[in-house]
């Protein structure tokens, strides 16, 4: 048995991509976790089958190896579109997955089928370039996986596609033409926080681990871990333009973690001047032993000296 719960923003995710000084962090994520709300439904349901008699249920909200999307698709929930996420009709691709493993027989309701048509608004907007042909992700190049499974230092080619999104990216739901029929979210526990839909990126930079934990808690934020969190944030701080975020940048030029430590170097690189840059390296030059800081050192001088001699710089 599949179900799906409505999560719809009430309002539009891409309008926050241009405020630059702002991060932006994916629908799901502005909410209490949804796997804590989701079990809790599917236990409940479950509680119900078992009481009808000797029936066996086991619940599942990305607990397990349990292919939720094309499992949905054949209960009737929706097609996987041409982004691999699943739409429905009713709800757009607004749509959060659990599963009810029963031993209850049901009545199958029947599957749905593709309505994408020639559609390919979601593969268009892909900042990244992620999907190498309709109905294919290649996580590797998705700002969703970067930002929250991906461990290490972000990929430089994928570093200015990132903007300001500091968790996860929305850009190809949110362009689905289906979400015309979505409902903003209904249930009580999944209701955005007003303090996770816009936050200021200077805001998010001076967040020790104490603070993020408490900033987070509840929410899907949290699992990423402090480090990663700010890793993503500083390279929205270098995607800004504004180079008063550049002190932001700086204050993490000797943090702890030398994830952070290296994303700053990029972030700096980015809204300081050439002298200032170098400065800053005199400085640090003797401290630092990460091999990966130090090429990132290395990256911001030449970047710094290119801009200098009017050459071309890279993203």
């Amino acid at each position: 048995m599949m179900l799906g719960m409505n999560y719809g923003p009430e309002t539009d995710p891409l309008d926050l991509l241009s405020q630059r000084d702002r991060g932006a962090i994916a629908a799901y994520a502005q909410r209490r976790d949804y796997h804590e709300v989701i079990k809790g439904k599917l236990k409940e349901l479950g509680g119900y089958l078992s009481a009808k008699g000797d029936v066996r249920v086991k619940v599942f909200v990305d607990t397990a190896p349990v292919m939720e999307k094309p499992l949905a698709a054949a209960a009737g929930l929706g097609w996987q579109g041409k982004h691999t996420v699943l739409i429905s009709r009713s709800h757009g691709n607004w749509l959060l997955l659990g599963a009810i493993y029963t031993s209850a027989e049901f009545e199958p309701d029947a599957a749905e089928t593709d309505h994408c048509g020639g559609c390919r608004r979601c593969l268009d907007i892909c900042p990244t370039n992620a999907f190498p042909a309709p109905y294919r992700l290649d996580a590797r190049r998705c700002i969703s996986y970067l930002t929250i499974e991906h461990e290490g230092p972000i990929p430089a080619e994928f570093r200015s596609a990132m903007g300001n999104r500091v968790f996860g990216c929305d850009d190809c739901l949110a362009i689905c033409p289906w979400n015309k029929f979505a409902k903003a979210a209904s249930e009580t526990r999944l209701m955005a926080r007003d303090d996770l839909a816009a936050p200021p990126l200077a805001e998010l930079a001076g967040l020790d681990d104490a603070a993020f934990r408490s900033r987070f808690a509840g929410t899907p934020v949290k699992r990423t871990g402090r480090d990663r969190f700010l890793r993503n944030v500083l390279i929205a701080i270098g995607n800004s333009g504004n180079p008063d975020l550049a002190e932001a940048a700086v204050a993490h030029l000797c943090d702890p973690s030398a994830l952070v430590r290296g994303m700053a170097i990029w972030a700096a690189g980015r809204l300081l001047d050439g002298p200032r840059l170098a400065a800053l390296w005199e400085d640090h030059e003797a401290r630092e032993t990460d091999p990966a800081v130090l090429a990132e050192w290395r990256d911001a001088r030449d970047m710094a000296a290119m801009h200098v001699s009017g050459e071309s710089t890279p993203s």
